[in-house]
């Protein structure tokens, strides 16, 4: 893997004082959050990117909430968070604003990735393990529902799964459903 890595810096957040790091991977750069005092099997959350989510408040789905809840036990308990650049299961944001209107004319979120000629998940998560190895991790607490994250990290030992569990809204149960149902999600 050709990869260009930041230096650290501190970022303090309303979630807590946490340090971050860059990663370059080709066009994609990625950012982990961790905690000053890092754990030695930290809980560690893998989050995509999810503009409309985590930046704007979407109700559509439930990453804004799973972002934050991951960044207050992060800082609770000296873990980390990945968050990969992978808008809308990494079809891009501008794929994924088609897919939304495919969505209000009612197909679910993986007929409207098919319409447009994607897989259900187009995510890889091989960086993933690259970041823990850099890091010296050996072993985490995955904080994860989705069984393509579990299975794609390699070379360090996850001694444990943690759910997150989000409660949700009349605009996103539908797609939980389908996430649970189709994709074979943990919720």
């Amino acid at each position: 893997m050709n990869i260009t890595i930041s230096d650290i810096a501190n970022l303090p957040s309303r979630f807590g004082d946490f340090q971050v790091k860059a990663f370059k991977e080709h066009e994609k750069e990625h950012l982990v959050i961790f905690s000053k005092n890092l754990a030695e099997v930290p809980i560690v959350r893998v989050h995509s990117e999810c503009l409309t989510g985590d930046a704007i408040g979407s109700l559509k789905c439930d990453c804004r909430d799973q972002l934050e809840y991951a960044l207050s036990l992060a800082n609770e308990t000296d873990g980390m968070v990945i968050y990969l650049r992978q808008e809308g299961r990494n079809i891009g944001l501008l794929n994924k604003i088609n897919a939304y209107a495919l969505q209000d004319k009612g197909l679910n979120t993986i007929e409207a990735n098919h319409q447009l000629g994607f897989a259900a998940d187009e995510r890889t998560y091989e960086i993933v393990t690259f970041i823990l190895h850099h890091f010296g991790i050996k072993k985490i607490k995955l904080l994860t529902n989705n069984p393509d994250k579990i299975n794609s990290i390699n070379d360090v030992e996850i001694v444990k799964r943690i759910p997150i569990i989000i409660e949700p809204n009349k605009h996103n149960s539908e797609y939980l459903q389908v996430k649970k149902d189709k994709m074979g999600h943990l919720l």
